[in-house]
């Protein structure tokens, strides 16, 4: 996985998100490493992009800090919408799944290597609630909360946060309007079919076959939403 591009992509969520506003002084580069459990020379590549757009100023002896471009190259910022952290940001369902075919079969080895009984019984209780689910919205909860367990089970912050980000972008009316069109009885139970093989071969902790039936599974999905 492409450490440098994660970095990348949870900086600027947190600039739409609002969590930083302009002046606000950013953690040092060992700290974002200790906090990211990346190293410190992707948190410097990763800064010095973002200097060298403005959006962020470092002072020797002070720090980093977020500019006011910043704020204007990301419109949707908490501060200028006035509203919730997320209200204003978009992705298409395009865009989100092509992140999603790159990145979730990317974390099956580090899943693999650290999943724990407990993370495969949260698995489990997904595919069962969503198998149970009574509505198309409350099976897209489940069904997204279980790639994001998935995504938990590897044990790594960084990774967790990201994939918490895709689950919130798939909350957008524009995807869920193409999920609710998209799904017919055939393709709920393909999807639930799919989602226990994965977690099979999970449990049986065999990489070389979960990441297949991931991407199965992610095209399968691509394919009924998005036609390709």
């Amino acid at each position: 996985m492409n450490s440098t591009y994660l970095f990348r992509v949870t900086l600027l969520d947190q600039l739409h998100s609002g969590q930083w506003q302009a002046g606000d002084r950013l953690p040092t580069e060992r700290e974002f490493g200790e906090q990211y459990q990346i190293s410190r020379s992707t948190v410097r590549k990763v800064l010095a992009e973002m200097k060298a757009q403005g959006w962020i100023a470092q002072t020797v002896g002070s720090g980093t800090y977020v500019t006011d471009k910043a704020l204007v190259a990301v419109p949707h910022n908490k501060a200028s919408t006035g509203s919730s952290p997320n209200a204003g940001w978009h992705t298409s369902p395009a865009e989100l799944m092509e992140a999603r075919m790159a990145l979730e079969p990317a974390i099956i080895e580090m899943v693999i290597g650290n999943a724990t009984t407990a993370d495969f019984e949260q698995m489990a209780h997904c595919c069962t609630r969503a198998e149970a689910a009574t509505s198309v919205e409350e099976f897209e909860e489940w069904d997204g909360m279980f790639h994001e367990v998935i995504a938990r089970a590897a044990h790594n912050g960084f990774v967790a946060r990201l994939f918490k980000l895709m689950n919130q972008a798939r909350a957008q009316g524009e995807w869920g309007m193409l999920k609710k069109r998209s799904l017919t009885p055939e393709r709920r139970l393909a999807y639930q079919l799919e989602h226990r093989a994965l977690l099979q071969a999970i449990k049986a902790r065999d990489p070389v076959q979960a990441k297949a039936l991931a991407v199965q599974h992610l095209v399968h999905v691509r394919r009924n939403l998005l036609n390709y």
